[in-house]
């Protein structure tokens, strides 16, 4: 693949893995949970954010903004968690899924307490761990095949994955002809 290829023409390149890939997506980010859609996508921004992945970045803090995430939290979360604006709520859950990309190997029953001290139980924990997990995997696929896109490109794509989620991105495997698209 070309380093200035879209995530579309890699998916559709290799379609049968990419329809997998996005039912998952659909089903970890869109399926009922105690997180809405929003805050899984700002957890996705904020690993992609940790990971430096700034294709991945982009898009869903562009998507986050779109379901309602203040411009501007996500690179305050990244500068420094602890006085950023997010809501003391999720701050648990965003240092969870920040030390878990980090540095998996040393998580703790006092960090799952923490997530469990802010109001959320073992279902929600589980949520956040797969989104994490998700976007772990996506972080290093993007980076891995040089995928990158600039801030207009992100827009784009971030609107388009509020207004149609996974599942619509999926309709757009077959259409070789859409340009610029996720």
């Amino acid at each position: 693949m070309p380093t200035d290829a879209t995530l579309l023409q890699v998916f559709q390149k290799f379609p049968a893995p990419a329809a997998k890939l996005l039912d998952l997506h659909e089903l970890i980010m869109r399926a009922p949970s105690a997180f809405g859609a929003g805050e899984r996508e700002l957890i996705a921004a904020y690993v992609s954010g940790v990971n430096d992945c700034r294709y991945c970045h982009g898009v869903h803090t562009v998507t986050a903004e779109a379901f309602g995430v203040p411009e501007g939290l996500l690179a305050a979360a990244l500068a420094d968690l602890g006085s950023s604006p997010v809501d003391d709520r999720m701050k648990p859950v965003l240092a969870y899924v920040g030390k878990l990309t980090r540095t998996p190997s040393r998580m703790t029953q006092a960090d799952a307490e923490a997530v469990f001290a802010a109001g959320w139980d073992e279902a929600a924990l589980h949520d956040a761990v797969l989104v994490c997990a998700l976007f772990n995997f996506m972080n290093r696929m993007v980076e891995g095949l040089g995928i990158r896109a600039d801030s207009a490109y992100a827009k784009t794509s971030g609107e388009r994955l509020k207004e149609g989620g996974y599942a619509g991105l999926a309709t757009l495997l077959g259409e070789a002809s859409v340009e610029r698209a996720h």
